[in-house]
Parts: C-alpha cells; sequence; structure tokens
C-alpha cells in the first residue's frame, strides 16, 4: 500500500489516506468515466480520489489536482455526510480546503501531498530558498502549513507561528504573497486566505466555461439535454473539461439531473 510522502504524522490508530491509496479498491483503469454512468457514490473518499484523476490538464499550467466542493456535492448524494468527511480529512491533514476568487462560494479541496507539492513549486518559481528572507518558506511549511488548517488566518496569527523560527518581518510575508502562498482579504486587510499558487488560468476557465454551457443549455427550446450529448460538446471558450464543468454546475444547483429511459437529462434550474 502506498503511504503518504507527507511528514506529518498521525495516531497510530488512524493512518493518512493518500491519492494514490488503493484501500478501497479504486481501479481507475476499469472505472468508466461516463457522467451518465458514473455521476454518484457512496463514498467520499473514492469519489474525491476519482475525480483527481480527472483533473484537466492544461498547456503551460503547472497546477496539481484538485476539487472543488461543489464537484464533491455532485458526486455524493448525502450532503451532511460529505461535510463531516472534509471536516475529518482536514483534522486528520490528509487535506486542505482554499476559499477560491472565482465565486462567492467556490471552494477547493486538495490533498495535502498535491499541496505539498505545489508549495515546493511555488517556492522555487518565486526565486527558491537563496534570496534574502526567503528563511520564511521554511518556516511556512514547518510551523503554518500543519498548524493552522482553516482557509484564512490572521495576521497575528500568523506571525505567531512564523515567529517559532525567527524574527518575522513585512518582507517574510511579502515573500509568501509574491509566491501565491497567501492573498490578503480585501474586506479585512489583517486576514489573509490560504491560496494555491498559479490557478489563476484555472479559475478563468471555470468562469467562462459555466457560461458558455448555461448559455448553451438556455438556447435550447427547453433548456436541457441529454448528459452523455452535453458532456461530449466541445467548448469553445473554456480549455477545461467539460465533464470537470459539469460536475460543478450540477453540484451548485445551476444545473439538475433528471433520470430518462434513455439516460439522465441535463436541465437548467428554474429555482
Amino acid at each position: 500500500m502506498t503511504e503518504p510522502s507527507s511528514s506529518y504524522s498521525l495516531p497510530s490508530k488512524k493512518r493518512q489516506r493518500s491519492p494514490d491509496d488503493n484501500e478501497h479498491s479504486l481501479d481507475r483503469g476499469r472505472i468508466c468515466l461516463s457522467l451518465d454512468d458514473n455521476l454518484t457514490f457512496n463514498d467520499t473518499m473514492i469519489a474525491l480520489q476519482l475525480m483527481r484523476t480527472q483533473f484537466p490538464k492544461l498547456d503551460k499550467v503547472l497546477a496539481q489536482p484538485f476539487i472543488l466542493q461543489s464537484q464533491l456535492y455532485s458526486s455524493v448524494k448525502d450532503r451532511t455526510q460529505v461535510d463531516r468527511d472534509l471536516e475529518s480529512f482536514k483534522k486528520d491533514k490528509v487535506l486542505r480546503i482554499f476559499k477560491l476568487s472565482s465565486g462567492q462560494d467556490d471552494h477547493a479541496i486538495m490533498f495535502m501531498d498535491d499541496y505539498l507539492k505545489q508549495v515546493s513549486f511555488a517556492i522555487k518559481r518565486s526565486g527558491g530558498k537563496d534570496q534574502d528572507g526567503s528563511e520564511v518558506f521554511e518556516w511556512f511549511e514547518r510551523y503554518v502549513v500543519p498548524s493552522k488548517l482553516d482557509v484564512s488566518i490572521t495576521q497575528l496569527e500568523l506571525c505567531s507561528l512564523l515567529s517559532q523560527g525567527g524574527d518575522v518581518t513585512d518582507k517574510h510575508i511579502t515573500l509568501l504573497m509574491n509566491a501565491g502562498l497567501l492573498t490578503r482579504q480585501l474586506i479585512d486587510p489583517n486576514i489573509y486566505w490560504f491560496s494555491i499558487p498559479r490557478i489563476g488560468p484555472i479559475l478563468k476557465g471555470l468562469s467562462q466555461g459555466r457560461n458558455e454551457i448555461l448559455s448553451l443549455l438556455n438556447r435550447r427550446k427547453y433548456k436541457e439535454m441529454p448528459l452523455s450529448s452535453l458532456e461530449n460538446t466541445k467548448l469553445r471558450l473554456s480549455p477545461l473539461d467539460t465533464r470537470f464543468l459539469l460536475r460543478d454546475l450540477i453540484g451548485s444547483g445551476h444545473i439538475k439531473t433528471v433520470q430518462t429511459p434513455t439516460g439522465l437529462l441535463a436541465r437548467v434550474s428554474r429555482d
């Protein structure tokens, strides 16, 4: 069984489940990728692992896979169970949750192993650990990431945790922001969001793709079409996979599915 590469330890009775864990015998080669046949699951971790493998790969965008919380809601019937599972996985440091700038309720879920890879890559792209003040990156990875699991952190909390490594200055905070690891909240400048570096092109494609799919459905007479046909539609305005966008739109309530004798029908929600 593949063990997570994360350095964080858990009590012996609980073990982290990494993205590549085969605990549930997830045979990716045998899973049908069609949404029509494979839209919902009974297990949150199975859904997370599957959607991680389906994360779109874009040219010149080096982002580790993440799952939108809305996509997870479309894939697991019991939303209350999803929320409980996410809270448990977060506390066990199996994953992290991020507030995204693409929409008021948009949240991304990233496995901790993938997040640590993203952090390392962001540090290298920002100038590495040879620049003045770069010791803050080690402090961030060692003291902040494992201690603060929420989507945001106050400036007081951030400085307190970083100070376990040394004297914190404004330059240190600036380096973290320039690397894309933190963004300042606009409403309250004393609060920072944890962020996923360099996912701007993906968020742009998400917004454009949502609008294009909804526009396509709204032009239909009954604002509906077979899910399988919609899934195979080639988008003009977004580089993202249509399946990625459909899971999001279904989970966020913009599209609902209706079972018919010939398969699932995707329909614009009117409520």
